[in-house]
């Protein structure tokens, strides 16, 4: 097998495409043969020791992929080889080979592509998580969605007209702003040429949005907050700005408005049958057609570091892929 070797996370150029062997799966794991793996923003900041996840080094980044199971280890009865899976395991998604736990593969129906289920998990299952569970999100409601073009806020337009919300979505250019209102967006927001507060203001007739989805943190996090409805809930997804804002509690208080904390990954791990559940109900949504990652770009693995530029520089539209040449 080959894989992308962090063996020093001082940054993407300290990455090597390195032979390794293959492994065998011990107990409870399988192997799987990636034909695709997708870059979030994590694995950005994870090779630059910036990610609050410190894999033991050497270690081979990639969260996020698909492929099929060659072999399964002891005690794994649910899964087969030949098995067509996708998994979100942290590590290991950019290579050709990984060993994955068998409790965090996802079975694939027929007719799911790898380039969309390679995409799919750690979107969705966030967005869903956020927006139905800890943001209670109801019909005919307003959601208003920061950093709406990258990959968990393209997910957040999508499940929320799929439960029958208004949808604003917020993002830095003309040309994002445009591809979320192609996603299904009532409404955009440009905050960089666009006073946030004002328009939103306008677009709500003064009431402000119910439900917040903010995984951007930095300079818009507050005057989002500030403009919160009456019981609305601002949550917590991520801080993709790079500064983790501090709220004064007093604008919690006079819009009786909460400030909810979403952690997908833990509640996936303290609360396994209700994330179950959950990605049965994804996975039937896409099959419907109301759900589909927007790929932004698809390249082949041996240019991750082209990848990874990319993400730096906040091009990315929707989701960027990784697919093996020979998968």
């Amino acid at each position: 097998m080959h894989a992308w070797l962090c063996e020093n996370p001082i940054g993407v150029d300290a990455l090597t495409w390195k032979e390794l062997p293959t492994p065998q799966p011990a107990k409870g794991q399988v192997l799987i043969r990636i034909q695709a793996a997708s870059l979030n923003f994590p694995d950005l900041l994870i090779v630059q020791n910036k990610y609050q996840i410190k894999p033991e080094l050497p270690f081979v980044p990639g969260s996020e992929y698909a492929g099929v199971i060659e072999a399964v280890g002891e005690g794994v009865t649910d899964l087969k080889v030949g098995q067509a899976v996708a998994c979100l395991s942290g590590t290991g998604g950019f290579a050709t080979h990984v060993l994955a736990p068998a409790k965090l593969c996802m079975p694939l129906p027929p007719g799911f592509p790898p380039v969309d289920a390679a995409a799919f998990i750690m979107i969705y299952a966030t967005s869903h998580h956020a927006l139905l569970d800890r943001g209670q999100l109801k019909a005919g409601e307003t959601v208003l969605v920061l950093g709406a073009a990258g990959g968990v806020g393209t997910s957040a337009i999508q499940i929320a007209k799929a439960v029958g919300a208004k949808v604003i979505a917020a993002a830095s250019t003309d040309e994002k702003c445009a591809f979320c209102t192609s996603l299904g967006a009532d409404e955009t927001i440009n905050y960089s040429t666009q006073d946030l507060r004002e328009r939103l203001k306008a677009l709500t007739d003064g009431k402000g949005p119910d439900v917040i989805y903010d995984p951007v943190g930095g300079d818009y996090s507050e005057p989002a907050f500030r403009s919160i409805g009456w019981r609305g809930r601002h949550l917590v997804v991520g801080f993709a700005g790079g500064e983790i804002p501090a709220f004064k509690l007093n604008l919690a208080l006079v819009k009786g408005a909460s400030v909810v904390g979403v952690f997908w990954g833990d509640f996936a791990r303290r609360e396994p049958q209700a994330n179950a559940a959950m990605m049965g109900e994804l996975a039937q949504w896409y099959a419907q057609g109301r759900i589909k990652p927007s790929i932004d770009l698809v390249l082949p693995m041996s240019e991750l570091k082209a990848g990874y530029a990319r993400m730096g520089s906040r091009g990315v539209m929707g989701k960027l892929v990784l697919t093996n040449e020979s998968a």
